[in-house]
């Protein structure tokens, strides 16, 4: 399959890693990956913040530029979720946005998604001998409804001590724009998400989005507790002879 990657935002200027572990992984499962240069952002930050208008125009970009791709995948649960909750809403009905949207927008996957629903595969040859506990973020959760997706894949992967996380269900407190709007509450939250994952005793903390682990993983950090954030492509990519780096 040629999949299209959208490597969004906070990946692209903060988690490159997680960008080249889709590659990796990918084609290693036999398939062609391939990264448009136009993209730009999905425009989750400006629609949340009341900006339609240039959450429009961002909208139009992402689907002009991802519309012949068979599939196009974000690792990043909020943005995946962004054009398929979201982008429904910006254009008028009968539109061309919003005749774009609707054929480009079941095309857009989050990574545990493509794996399973798409490619039809759990193992996918990934070593990772590490205990580690697995975070399901909000947007993944209740909008994409990843389910046990990410949850089968982990349990395949050799030499996984899987450790389940109290209270894991419970946003982490980041939520994009509502950390800056509400910083004490965003920190309280993330300090209660923190304590729970130091609480499993896991080495590594995976989630599909890296905004979160950015967070939760900055209060592990300051906390001391030796926990590592890691996306979940970055260990599915992980193999005895070419190993994540924690």
């Amino acid at each position: 399959m040629r999949i299209a990657l959208f490597i969004t935002c906070v990946n692209d200027t903060l988690y490159p890693r997680t960008g080249q572990a889709v590659v990796r992984l990918l084609r290693r499962l036999g398939h062609e990956v391939v990264f448009p240069e136009s993209q730009t952002c999905c425009g989750q930050m400006h629609y949340n913040t009341g900006y339609r208008r240039e959450a429009q125009r961002l909208a139009v970009r992402f689907v002009e530029t991802f519309a012949d791709a068979d599939a196009v995948l974000a690792p990043s649960g909020s943005c995946a979720a962004m054009v398929r909750d979201n982008y429904p809403r910006l254009g008028e009905p009968g539109s061309r946005l919003d005749r774009a949207v609707a054929d480009l927008a079941p095309r857009v996957y989050d990574l545990s998604e493509l794996l399973v629903d798409v490619l039809g595969v759990t193992d996918v040859g990934a070593y990772f001998p590490h205990t580690v506990t697995y975070h399901p973020t909000c947007h993944g959760l209740r909008l994409l409804k990843l389910g046990d997706r990410p949850y089968r894949l982990l349990r395949e992967v050799r030499g996984i001590d899987l450790r389940e996380l109290p209270g894991a269900a419970e946003c982490c407190g980041f939520g994009g724009t509502f950390a800056v709007k509400n910083p004490d509450v965003s920190a309280a939250m993330g300090s209660d998400k923190a304590r729970n994952v130091a609480a499993t005793g896991a080495e590594v903390l995976c989630a599909v989005d890296n905004s979160c682990l950015m967070h939760i993983g900055g209060t592990l950090e300051r906390g001391r507790t030796g926990v590592k954030a890691v996306h979940l492509a970055e260990i599915l990519a992980s193999t005895e002879q070419e190993p994540a780096r924690l």
